[in-house]
């Protein structure tokens, strides 16, 4: 794997004590949070376009407008952590746009002193569109809508929605290997969260968050490259 780092920061511990079948009933449990992130993700891109605005005319992204979009993009990587955008706890996401540091999924966006004004006209369509059809890919949304609550991306604004993509059709695996053997294959696990990685990689570069282009590279596993560190591994069977 990969050292090097990149502004985005995501991170991922999995529930070693995940329950067999709760996640039948997470869809309907986590009803309170996409009703108040479609509010959110709604105020997100009101405030990228006027962040866009200031960046063509300072070079500077308003730090109150970038850490709230920051605790945007956060929010719903939680929910999508505990949901089925990769099924990794049973602890239910706090309604906050602050960091918890003991919440086992985090995201950091490293704040950016200057931006460039003239890719700024260009990156979040032009420049980021091979990285789109990648995503499309992994997250079976089209290229051209808005981020919804639950890691998605539709017509009706929030994450980017595992919607018939390929992270859905692992975290179904992983959901059917839980629901049989109680236990979360660990390399699909990695493999998942290595995905949504590099989905929230391209969400930052084209919400204006960094001039730093995505890198086509898949950096697998709960820690994220770029902060040393390991989540805790899962106990091995009969070592609970």
């Amino acid at each position: 794997m990969s050292t090097s780092t990149y502004p985005l920061h995501l991170e991922g511990q999995i529930d070693p004590g995940l329950n067999r079948w709760l996640w039948l009933l997470k869809w309907l449990l986590v009803i309170p949070h996409v009703i108040v992130l479609f509010v959110l993700w709604l105020v997100f891109l009101v405030l990228t376009f006027i962040a866009g605005v200031m960046i063509l005319f300072t070079a500077r992204y308003p730090r109150p407008l970038f850490d709230f979009n920051v605790g945007v993009l956060r929010w719903g990587w939680r929910v999508s952590f505990y949901s089925y955008g990769a099924l990794g706890t049973d602890r239910y996401p706090p309604f906050t746009l602050e960091d918890v540091p003991d919440y086992p999924a985090r995201l950091t966006v490293d704040y950016p002193e200057r931006l460039s004004r003239g890719l700024v006209l260009v990156k979040w369509w032009l420049l980021v569109f091979p990285q789109l059809l990648v995503v499309g890919i992994l997250t079976g949304a089209p290229w051209g809508g808005t981020w919804d609550g639950d890691n998605s991306w539709d017509d009706g604004g929030g994450a980017w929605q595992s919607g018939g993509g390929l992270i859905s059709l692992l975290v179904l695996f992983a959901a059917i290997a839980l629901l049989f053997s109680g236990r979360y294959p660990r390399s699909l696990f990695d493999l998942v969260i290595g995905l949504q990685r590099w989905v929230q990689r391209v969400a930052a570069y084209s919400a204006l968050m960094t001039d730093e282009y995505p890198p086509f590279r898949l950096d697998q596993g709960g820690a994220d490259p770029g902060l040393g560190q390991e989540p805790p591994r899962e106990p091995a069977p009969g070592r609970a």
